[in-house]
């Protein structure tokens, strides 16, 4: 839904244009579709060796070999799994996440504490991973793809508001530590991003509500929203490749909000 506003810019070649990623090594979780996806192609595309990480092995093989990376086949869920990914990395992008809605008397306990091992606890045996090479390389970023519920909350969400608040916090504390050794640690925090989760909750809303896809977007999604459109995947991989770019070393521990003007109102 555009109503009035210009197309936006596709694709990695037009991210890519001016930062110089050559020699540097990326890791991106959830790599094989949306944010993720672009992320990985917006940073091979300025050069960037990387390892596209995701649970489908299909989908992260099509990805890696689209953009020149390594396909890595990993359920985060899993500590050993996590354990297995390449240490030396200089990029780290902590994109993979899920959904669930449902009130919270109702919330599965399991499906709350998988949201926060997929979406908490791997983005923290990652970083702790990781950190030691960007340390001794004197240079790292670390870019975690929060969301605009990791700043505000929805009612329904309780695990994913839980997980997006807990991994703004580990962002900053990666930023308080890495600022000596030339690390960064930032969050970019979009609204609905246009992906197959979001549109997946667009039809299970207009399933549950009983008015159309369109309805949902303009009278839910986006009522709190100023730009009235869907953000896309690709105008987040340009935020995150900002954030590795050489004039960014001095923003660290924060809070990017990609979101149409929700948080600011």
């Amino acid at each position: 839904m555009t109503s009035g506003y210009p197309p936006v810019p596709h694709g990695p070649a037009a991210a890519a244009a001016g930062i110089d990623l050559a020699g540097r090594t990326a890791l991106v979780t959830g790599a094989g579709g949306g944010i993720g996806r672009a992320c990985a192609s917006a940073l091979a595309a300025a050069g960037a060796h990387v390892h596209v990480v995701d649970m489908d092995a299909a989908t992260a093989k099509a990805v890696a070999e689209t953009i020149g990376g390594q396909a890595h086949v990993v359920d985060l869920s899993r500590d050993e799994t996590v354990g297995e990914l390449p240490a030396d990395i200089d990029i780290l992008v902590n994109n993979a996440g899920l959904q669930h809605v449902a009130p919270l008397s109702e919330f599965p306990p399991d499906r709350f504490a998988l949201m926060q091992r997929v979406m908490v606890h791997a983005p923290f045996l990652l970083i702790r991973r990781t950190m030691p090479h960007m340390r001794a390389r004197g240079w790292g970023r670390i870019v975690n793809v929060s969301s605009a519920h990791g700043l505000r909350a929805s009612a329904f969400k309780a695990g994913y508001v839980t997980a997006k608040h807990a991994l703004e916090g580990l962002s900053k504390v990666a930023a308080a530590e890495g600022a000596p050794h030339g690390v960064t640690s930032n969050c970019v925090n979009p609204a609905y991003v246009r992906t197959a989760l979001v549109e997946r909750q667009i039809e299970a809303q207009a399933a549950a509500h009983g008015i159309d896809a369109a309805q949902v977007v303009s009278e839910v999604l986006l009522s709190r929203s100023a730009v009235k459109r869907l953000i896309e995947p690709e105008e987040v991989a340009a935020a995150v490749l900002w954030l590795c770019g050489p004039h960014t070393g001095y923003i660290t521990g924060a809070s990017i909000p990609l979101d149409g003007g929700w948080t600011a109102t």
